[in-house]
Formats: structure tokens, C-alpha cells, sequence
């Protein structure tokens, strides 16, 4: 790959500069010949008041911005690294967000002419890059000069960058799609940072059994993403009739599309599934609450999803002296077990550490973890009787 040191002005990248504010992209500079944000370019994630505001600060106080890449692609010029500090100032000097200058809020056009003067002749520091797209590719995958590492989801669009990409870019990672709060309800991520296309391209690939940079390679070069939203679609119909209502906080970060592949296929009463939803969520034996959904939906046999709460220390010692006082008293096993067998441990008293609690009615029944239903068994009979 061939690099060459360029100097350019502020001003000069900024002629003829569009920012689309639907889509988050800063599209064009040095009147058309510049591309911002290619394909493979992350979205715009600096309009937060602080990292845009402190791009405009440092060039201001003369302070360098570090060194931007351009690829080379036969007259076009790419922005292959710095896209976010020179979508930042294209924003300021076009009205998109104010700084605080000398106490006072200031927007590009209220500076002063010699401030805005020295913004737009600040020298910006340039290597063009010219080479083949995997040399490119591979380049671009190695910056993280912004400070912000790139996302596993951002990485495979720069490698499979095409017009697949750009469609599904298009309908999931746009925040302004009027569906981003439903499907925010079930998927935990930025859909700035792609990680709603990351679970949409998650679950399709998955269902094909691959993997999401296979899946990516192979669909690059289609045109329309219709398989990839019709797959989308149906998990998250098939959530919401599963479960209607408002979702459960819970519900969001679930593996939704193994769910869907798992259990799309039984029926299910949702009535009946909403009450139970609601009591386990409100059971304090239930420690995690997440592994309901799945439990229920798996027809209530997956009991370790719910990391019911065990018998704590407390209760253990007062079902073990209750037990060991009563079978004291009659001379029999204090393991219940033993004194109903004909073995020679039907009289043997057992110490606190040689027995192990027991729900006396199953949890998966409705027993409870309190004292009234404990019961403390030898670690032979507990054992073989979890076993069975």
C-alpha cells in the first residue's frame, strides 16, 4: 500500500460538506470529491456535547487532531480514518450544535471573524492511501485513533462492505426507525454501534447454521436484505404474541432467535403464560429472573435457569436442631430417610456437616424455601434422591 503525506485546511475538506441528519452520516467534503462516510465507515457517534465539542476546542486552542487517512479510489477520495472529528467540525460550522467560548455559548456563526478564520485555515494533516481493497480493508481494521474501538458488527461491515450492507445498515441501525423501540424492548444495544443489525444478522445466520461473517459473505453483493428482515420480523412477532402485553424489562438481551428456532413451533396459552410470567418474576426464590422465559417456554422442565434460591445457613441449623432434638428423643436417625430403612444407620445421628437441606414439597410445586418446608437428609439419601 502506497501512503503520501497531504496538508489540507479545515476549510478546505468542508467546501461543498452535506450532514444527513436522519441517517447520522457526514456525506461529502472538497466539493464532492471527498467521500466522508463510505460503506464501510461506521456511523456518526460523536454528537454527544462532549467528544464534537472537544474536537472544536482542541483546533481552536491549536492543538493537533491527530493524523486522518484518505483512501485513493481512482478520483474519489475516502475517508478511511478521522470520518468523526471531520463530520464533528463540518456540524459546528454549519449550525448542527454550539460550544462555550469565554463562558458564553457560541455557535460557528456568532464567533468572532478572526476565530472563525483560524478554525477554517487550521492545517489537518493527511496521509493518502492507495492500495488494493483487501490492503485497505486490513488497514482499516488495525486504526483506533478516535479512542473508540471499533465494534465486532462495524469490523465485518468495512470487510463485506457492499450493497447488502448498505440496505441493512439502512433499515437497522438507523434510530430513527419508527420500529428502533419496539425492537429495542427485546434487543440490548446501540443501534449507532450496529448491535440491532448484529442480532438481526445474529439470528438468521444462526438459523442457517453459520456464522455472521459466512452469512455476510455470501448475501455481500445482493440487493435487496428481504430474507434478513422477513427472518427479523417473524422472531419478534413471534415474542410479542408469546408474551403480548408490555414487555418485561427482562426480556431485553434474551437469545430471542435460538428461542424462536427452539420453541416457535409449540403452542402456548398466553394468558396462562403471562400470569406465570408475573409470579416468577415476584418469587424471591428466583434469583434470575431472565431464565424465566426460557423455563416456561421450555414447558417448565429447564428448573436450573431459574437459580432458585437454596436454604440459607440459618434455616439449615434450625431444621437440623429441630430434627436432631425430636429423633434424640425417640432414639431414631435424625435423617428421616435412615429411620425408616432397616439399614444400620436407622438410629445414627448425623452431625450438621454430614446432612444436606431438602425441599420437603419440590419448588417446581409450589414448596417454598422457608424452614416449614425443610428438611435436612444425610448426604447419601439427599443425593440419591436428587439423583432420581
Amino acid at each position: 500500500m502506497k501512503t503520501e503525506l497531504q496538508h489540507y485546511a479545515v476549510g478546505k475538506i468542508l467546501e461543498g460538506f452535506v450532514y444527513n441528519e436522519l441517517e447520522g452520516r457526514g456525506l461529502f467534503g472538497l466539493s464532492g470529491k471527498l467521500v466522508i462516510q463510505p460503506e464501510y465507515q461506521r456511523h456518526y457517534i460523536y454528537n454527544d456535547g462532549k467528544k464534537d465539542v472537544a474536537v472544536i476546542d482542541s483546533l481552536l486552542k491549536d492543538y493537533p487532531l491527530g493524523l486522518i487517512y484518505f483512501n485513493v479510489n481512482g478520483e474519489v477520495l475516502e475517508v478511511l480514518d478521522g470520518q468523526q472529528r471531520i463530520t464533528s467540525v463540518g456540524r459546528f460550522v454549519t449550525g448542527k450544535f454550539a460550544i462555550k467560548l469565554n463562558g458564553k455559548e457560541q455557535t460557528f456563526s456568532s464567533l468572532p471573524k478572526e476565530t472563525q478564520d483560524k478554525l477554517l485555515t487550521s492545517e489537518l494533516l493527511v496521509y493518502e492511501c492507495e492500495g488494493t481493497e483487501t490492503e485497505i480493508k486490513d488497514w482499516f481494521r488495525t486504526i483506533n485513533i478516535s479512542g473508540i474501538a471499533l465494534s465486532p458488527q462495524e469490523l465485518l461491515n468495512a470487510i463485506y462492505s457492499g450493497p447488502f450492507v448498505t440496505k441493512a445498515k439502512a433499515e437497522f441501525s438507523n434510530s430513527n426507525n419508527a420500529n428502533m423501540q419496539k425492537w429495542s424492548a427485546y434487543i440490548k444495544g446501540d443501534p449507532k454501534r450496529q448491535e440491532i443489525l448484529e442480532a438481526a444478522l445474529e439470528w438468521v445466520a444462526s438459523a442457517q447454521g453459520m456464522h455472521i461473517d459466512a452469512y455476510l459473505a455470501h448475501h455481500r453483493k445482493d440487493t435487496n436484505i428481504v430474507e434478513l428482515k422477513n427472518y427479523f420480523t417473524s422472531v419478534i412477532d413471534w415474542i410479542s404474541s408469546v408474551f403480548p402485553g408490555t414487555p418485561h424489562k427482562e426480556m431485553r438481551g434474551l437469545e430471542w432467535g435460538r428461542l424462536y428456532e427452539e420453541y416457535h413451533v409449540t403452542a402456548y396459552d398466553q394468558t396462562l403464560l403471562a400470569e406465570e410470567v408475573g409470579q416468577l418474576l415476584l418469587d424471591p426464590a428466583v434469583t434470575n429472573h431472565k431464565g424465566a422465559f426460557e423455563y416456561l417456554l421450555s414447558g417448565k422442565s429447564k428448573t436450573e435457569l431459574l437459580a432458585v434460591r437454596l436454604f440459607d445457613d440459618k434455616t439449615k441449623l434450625a431444621a437440623y436442631t429441630l430434627q436432631t432434638q425430636v429423633a434424640t428423643a425417640k432414639g431414631v436417625s435424625n435423617c428421616p430417610t435412615c429411620e425408616r430403612s432397616n439399614n444400620a444407620n436407622k438410629d445414627r445421628v448425623y452431625r450438621l456437616n454430614e446432612m444436606e437441606a431438602d425441599h420437603v414439597a419440590a419448588w417446581s410445586k409450589g414448596g417454598q424455601s422457608d424452614l416449614a418446608n425443610c428438611e435436612m437428609l444425610c448426604i447419601t439419601h439427599n443425593r440419591a434422591k436428587g439423583n432420581r
